[in-house]
């Protein structure tokens, strides 16, 4: 099964969720007026788009019916669907890894699926010729280096730690070390997850960042945030919270597939300038690919 079907099948929760409450509105459609609108922009906040997404699409539609005469109801569903197209193509979701090495420094809470998501990058770019190196600076946690170890040797790549509890900008700067004499393409490191209120972690990772700045300071860099997709409207509230915190240059959505609340895609697209830069769908180790926001939004509305 290709990722798309992948996808498709992995939305079928969130698209359940959201086609009945759009089409329950389109089935009462009498005209393009107020109380149809109000009706349609309520569907769109219980679908998890979030009230400043929907209030913004709602308005784009609005416009649009008066401009293009638009009064059936075939063309109001066709409109609202190109409109929410083009909340979910707003940013570009190419990752940046120009420079060899390149970084990718993964954050986020515990719980995310942030050790697993590492894992299954390191695979995506290791199955497309790169040379990974995988970094374990959450030296803390209990088993954290060992499960992060576990997924470094299901993808076959190679893995740097330390003791635990060693500090973990110091594992950065000898695992950096490594990946410079050793010429490696990608080094992905794992953080501690951490909550943005917790000062000494946020400081943790503000040191990490210093290390890397001076030890490759031309090298490609993406600070990662993995949100759980089950979490639904709390992947916005957690983004925009993390990255006032800390440089985050993109998201990793996970468990997009085990949630009906994949609908606040639409609300990270539309109120984040961070994009998205991957989506898993699934637990197994393919499960994560680049996101491409049309294939979302033809997986979201195709039956």
């Amino acid at each position: 099964m290709g990722f798309f079907e992948r996808l498709k099948n992995g939305l079928s929760k969130t698209k359940e969720a959201f086609n009945d409450r759009v089409n329950e509105v389109m089935a009462n459609f009498r005209k393009v007026d107020e109380e149809f609108l109000e009706s349609l922009e309520e569907a769109l906040i219980l679908s998890d788009v979030g009230v400043t997404t929907a209030s913004s699409i709602i308005g784009k539609l609005r416009n649009r019916a008066k401009l293009e005469k638009i009064e059936d109801k075939d063309a109001i569903q066709k409109a609202l669907i190109e409109e929410i197209e083009k909340e979910l193509t707003k940013n570009n979701s190419e990752v940046n890894l120009n420079t060899k090495p390149s970084i990718i420094m993964m954050v986020g809470v515990n719980g995310a699926g942030k050790t697993t998501s590492i894992g299954k990058i390191a695979n995506l770019y290791k199955n497309n010729g790169n040379k990974v190196l995988c970094v374990a600076a959450d030296t803390f946690r209990a088993a954290a280096i060992e499960q992060l170890e576990v997924w470094a040797n299901r993808a076959g790549v190679d893995f740097f730690r330390k003791e635990e509890g060693s500090d973990p900008a110091s594992v950065v700067f000898d695992g950096i070390k490594k990946a410079k004499d050793e010429n490696y393409d990608i080094v992905i490191i794992d953080t501690a997850g951490r909550l943005h209120t917790k000062k000494n972690l946020m400081d943790e990772l503000s040191k990490i960042q210093r290390i890397i700045d001076r030890e490759l300071p031309e090298a490609s860099q993406e600070v990662l945030l993995v949100l759980d997709g089950t979490t639904g409207q709390n992947m916005i509230v957690q983004a925009k919270e993390f990255s006032e915190a800390s440089k985050v240059t993109g998201l990793v959505l996970t468990k997009v597939d085990g949630s009906a609340k994949g609908g606040a895609v639409i609300g990270i697209c539309s109120e984040m300038s961070i994009p998205i830069k991957f989506i898993g769908v699934g637990e197994k180790i393919d499960d994560l690919q680049n996101f491409n926001a049309s294939e979302f939004a033809k997986a979201l509305f195709e039956s």
